[in-house]
């Protein structure tokens, strides 16, 4: 398993969702579970990376033994966060704080930066409910895109000036893979904080406002 070159958040490691998602895609589950992926590291990009079967689910090593990331199968019953329009996703996207201020600005999903990436910019909803941001779904769509699309919408739920956050944890259900082009709506909700912890949600809709994946995450202050 590799990561390629421009699939990072920060400049020199991989995006955290979109490592996730590949991550998830080496474990099979079944039922209602899906895969939980906790990231042990930042992640390598342009590594070539070991996936080794345990008693629970799956490791991930990278040269010299160390551990980059673990996945194993859990329940997920987790609510979505509500749906907006398109509209109302747009506009909460013109208010994106990332444009000011990023800790990541060539980080493939929402960096300002990345002509080439997602340019999913999620903006702060009216009274506090959250994150918005509308999403074009690229050509090479796949399921482990949809798990990047989900990612950074909900870090930027609890991301202020000054006091990045990074991905630690992500659970996530893909319901449906969006056709390329389509024009979707990504949202995010911060559910707890605890000290440099934060417990968020984040819901991708397609264009019909019908739900196509979401997830719960682990956000941690770097």
């Amino acid at each position: 398993m590799i990561i390629d070159r421009r699939f990072n958040g920060p400049p020199d490691t991989g995006n955290g969702g979109y490592t996730a998602g590949l991550v998830a895609s080496q474990l099979e589950v079944a039922g209602d579970e899906v895969a939980e992926v906790t990231l042990r590291q930042p992640p390598p990009l342009a590594t070539p990376l070991r996936v080794v079967p345990t008693g629970q689910g799956i490791e991930v090593y990278a040269e010299r033994e160390q551990p980059v990331a673990e996945a194993r199968p859990v329940r997920f019953d987790e609510p979505m966060v509500p749906a907006v329009s398109y509209d109302e996703a747009v506009d909460a996207a013109a208010r994106y704080p990332g444009f000011a201020d990023h800790p990541f600005p060539t980080c493939y999903v929402c960096g300002p930066q990345r002509p080439d990436g997602l340019r999913i910019f999620p903006g702060p909803l009216p009274d506090g409910r959250g994150t918005a941001a509308p999403w074009t779904v690229p050509e090479d769509v796949t399921a482990v895109t949809v798990w990047a699309a989900l990612d950074c919408p909900g870090g930027w739920a609890i991301i202020a000036p000054g006091r990045p956050y990074v991905l630690g944890r992500m659970a996530a259900r893909v319901l449906s893979v969006p056709p390329a082009g389509a024009g979707c709506v990504v949202v995010g909700a911060v559910v707890a904080t605890e000290g440099r912890k934060a417990q968020v949600r984040s819901t991708v809709y397609g264009p019909g406002g019908e739900p196509l994946g979401y997830a719960r995450s682990t956000w941690l202050a770097i």
